[in-house]
């Protein structure tokens, strides 16, 4: 993912997720030599530090918006298989029309091919993580909506007075829009991992005209247990 030309004005900023979800604040970057930011420091509102890829945190205006290292993850893994798979494909056809010798075609497909396999575990992986992170959300959901219920009740027998019920009301609304809105991208995410994972999108969008790569159906992955993670260290 492409660093942000505008970063460098996220100091001093409070940075937010995509949901609206306070993260924390931009106190300082990690510069390379040729001068682009590496890495973003952000304090948290416990006052501990975290390196966040620079690569992932996205000004817009007066708004700094931290993009999930897991949607961070999958698109470099949609850009890279892909393209590996097509510089595969474009040895074989040299290969084929007799431009390269059998002994350099079979060294550079087994270079190709070792790459893509790792990708593709790595991948996997990152499924996997998705996987947990869509449960996550899930939990959440059954959570606000029993705090929803319990609301309505307690305002019914009058234990709430109106105005703390429409706040809390307003409250648990907003909490559900974001975690049905995280968990609807988070679905997406894994759809479209999965289809390169298949080799579906290299025919369609990559490729002109060349067949779908065969590749054997991946199982589902499991659901683990819930472990929170962004850049190096956790949020």
């Amino acid at each position: 993912m492409p660093q942000d030309p505008n970063i460098f004005l996220s100091l001093g900023k409070p940075v937010k997720d995509e949901y609206g979800r306070l993260i924390g604040e931009v106190v300082s970057f990690a510069v390379k030599p040729n001068g682009g930011a590496e890495h973003v420091y952000i304090k948290h509102s416990d006052g501990s530090f975290v390196k966040y890829p620079a690569g992932s945190i996205k000004v817009e205006g007066s708004d700094v918006i931290y993009l999930s290292n897991i949607k961070y993850e999958t698109e470099v893994f949609c850009d890279q298989i892909p393209l590996i798979w097509r510089k595969d494909q474009a040895l074989k056809e040299l290969f084929e029309k007799k431009k390269i010798s059998p002994e350099v075609y079979e060294d550079l497909h087994n270079s190709f091919e070792g790459a893509l396999n790792q990708l593709k575990t790595e991948a996997q992986k990152l499924m996997e993580k998705i996987d947990k992170e869509i449960e996550r959300c899930n939990n959440e959901i059954r959570e606000l909506n029993y705090a929803l219920v319990h609301l309505e009740v307690e305002h019914e027998i009058g234990e709430i007075d109106e105005q703390s019920y429409q706040t809390a009301l307003s409250r648990i609304q907003e909490c559900l829009k974001r975690a049905n809105l995280e968990k609807a991208d988070l679905e997406s995410l894994r759809s479209k991992l999965s289809n390169i994972l298949l080799g579906e999108t290299p025919s369609k969008a990559f490729v002109k005209e060349a067949p779908a790569p065969t590749s054997p159906v991946l199982p589902e992955p499991p659901v683990i247990v819930y472990v929170k993670e962004a850049g190096e260290s956790s949020l």
